[in-house]
């Protein structure tokens, strides 16, 4: 406590019945351990008790001129809280303690209740981040294709980090327990972090698919056909490749009449090189048309592979975003409730 500060009053007053009436002001200066757990949504109780350092029971009795509950309404009426918290009672409890060598002592222990008034924390601080997260929520609609999503999740926590900082200053000073509203705030921060990773991931899966190999087999069932129904994603079906070479009728009668014209034109017969000269040109071009299926070949493989590579990556990131919205719902479901419960409590 520290030096008394109040206006000293000089008089006592002397009933014809013996009471002494002795109203000396007090100006206490007086601390209090808080439990900052619920915070903003925190009830404080703290006590202020009274007895005399010098005499016993036998020399003063403490005990109170008005009841608890007129003590409580004339607090009320001159508390000046600067709208910060809000007195909810007081009450009184007398105590008798052992002083020593069979001698007791009187204490007068008071018992006041306030609750904080937790507007400016709300439009703060839960109403912004709640914004915020709704945000990141609503940025899973984005394609994942484009490189847009990514860059409006770094931007949304990079904002979120600043916003955290310049509102540090409205939390309260940690001590043994960590607020309720910190693990809020953590939260909302690893959630878009980790939406953050997962479009990373996503992102990488559906641009990179053409560098990976053939979708495997195990993969392909469980996500193209199990995980698809569960998210109610449809996924394209698989192309039939057609090998089959369909010969050009308007080629086959060119090739015709120029027979016939050449025919037409030398009447000898050809002389053996000329027949080895274009037999040699039938297996160059044989081998180059080999050459030209083969990489057709490989490149529809390729396509198909990517494309599968894709449908497998829309179908988690449709299934990410139902976690997600699961993850969240659930837990600020039941940060709401432990804080209800605790404002309502009186």
């Amino acid at each position: 406590m520290e030096k008394n500060s109040a206006p000293f009053a000089p008089y006592s007053y002397l009933l014809f019945d013996g009471i002494i009436i002795d109203e000396q002001p007090v100006k206490v200066v007086s601390s209090c351990r808080l439990d900052i757990y619920m915070f903003p949504f925190d009830i404080q109780n703290c006590s202020l008790s009274f007895n005399s350092y010098l005499h016993r029971i036998t020399s003063i009795q403490l005990g109170l001129i008005i009841s608890t509950e007129e003590i409580s309404e004339y607090s009320k009426n001159v508390m000046t809280t600067m709208g910060e918290w809000e007195l909810i009672g007081i009450t009184a409890k007398k105590y008798v303690l052992p002083a020593g060598q069979d001698e007791l002592y009187e204490e007068l222990r008071f018992f006041v209740s306030v609750r904080r008034r937790p507007t400016l924390y709300v439009v703060n601080l839960l109403i912004p981040s709640c914004f915020l997260i709704t945000v990141d929520l609503l940025s899973f609609l984005l394609p994942p294709k484009h490189v847009d999503r990514s860059l409006f999740k770094m931007t949304l926590i990079l904002g979120y980090t600043v916003f955290l900082l310049i509102m540090n200053d409205l939390l309260p000073i940690t001590g043994n327990t960590i607020p309720l509203i910190n693990v809020f705030l953590s939260l909302c921060l690893a959630l878009m972090v980790a939406s953050l990773l997962e479009t990373i991931l996503i992102t990488n899966l559906m641009c990179g698919s053409a560098h990976y190999s053939p979708v495997p087999h195990w993969i392909r069932v469980f996500v193209l056909h199990i995980l698809a129904r569960l998210v109610r994603f449809s996924p394209k079906p698989r192309e039939v490749q057609d090998n089959t070479v369909i010969q050009n009728p308007a080629a086959q009668e060119m090739k015709v009449c120029s027979l016939v014209k050449e025919d037409s034109d030398t009447p000898e017969q050809k002389g053996p090189l000329e027949e080895e000269e274009a037999l040699e040109e039938l297996r160059s071009l044989g081998r180059d048309l080999e050459a030209l299926r083969l990489q057709l070949k490989q490149q529809l493989s390729g396509n198909q592979s990517s494309e599968e590579w894709i449908q497998v990556g829309l179908i988690l990131d449709r299934l990410l975003f139902i976690f997600y919205i699961f993850f969240i719902s659930i837990s600020f479901i039941t940060i709401i409730i432990i804080w209800v419960l605790s404002y309502n409590t009186t």
